[in-house]
């Protein structure tokens, strides 16, 4: 009998932590719905009184009813990222491309550990890309081509191992383009068409604090 009632606690408690997984995960999502105009509709089906989100549309989830996947590329999504996004814990896609994003890139994102893919190109979005991003030791594909981006390349993205593919072409950035880590195999093709940034930095020739002025 003991052993039962261990075990119904057990399952109860798995629950209780999914629903409550659930619902602060609905919360964050329902905070971007809230931050976004939304001229077509694409976000209709985000109801908060819904038990979790994993029933809305563009939303991925595991068997866990966690969030692993955001498809709102192309959406003509009119808005500001919120930092709530980092509490995507399982989030692997993060997909915002050709939507009229403004405002700044949220430091918290660096929180989406289990990051693969962050496609953020063609918005509005400005202010710096945020050193907190190389907290993505997962993350394979950083697209943020053809917005506003300025200040410089944070030297820390190098250290992300795992990136496969990296385009911050079409900005504002400046100072010099770092060769070290993982950037070291990436072309003059993903940094074109910032005028104002020199490169690639050259060990003990181009200084990475060149003036951003």
């Amino acid at each position: 009998m003991a052993f039962w009632a261990l075990f119904v606690l057990v399952i109860a408690v798995t629950l209780l932590q999914g629903h409550a997984h659930a619902n602060r995960e609905g919360d964050a999502l329902y905070a971007l719905r809230r931050a976004l105009k939304d001229p077509d509709n694409v976000l209709q089906s985000w109801d908060p009184t819904l038990v979790n989100p994993c029933t809305w549309f563009h939303v991925t989830c595991d068997k866990d009813n966690r969030v692993t996947r955001l498809d709102l590329g192309n959406a003509k999504l009119h808005g500001r990222l919120v930092p709530d996004l980092g509490r995507l814990e399982r989030l692997q896609y993060l997909e915002l491309y050709r939507n009229s994003l403004v405002g700044h890139i949220p430091k918290e994102l660096g929180e989406l550990k289990n990051l693969l893919s962050l496609d953020l190109y063609n918005n509005n979005l400005t202010g710096s890309i945020p050193p907190t991003l190389s907290k993505l030791t997962n993350l394979r594909f950083l697209r943020l081509n053809g917005n506003n981006l300025s200040g410089r390349i944070p030297r820390e993205l190098t250290k992300l191992r795992s990136l496969k593919s990296l385009d911050v072409s079409n900005n504002n950035l400046c100072g010099t383009i770092p060769i070290s880590g993982s950037f070291s195999k990436f072309t003059q093709k993903s940094f074109e068409k910032n005028p104002r940034l020199k490169g690639p930095e050259l060990m003990g020739s181009v200084s990475y604090d060149v003036s951003c002025d």
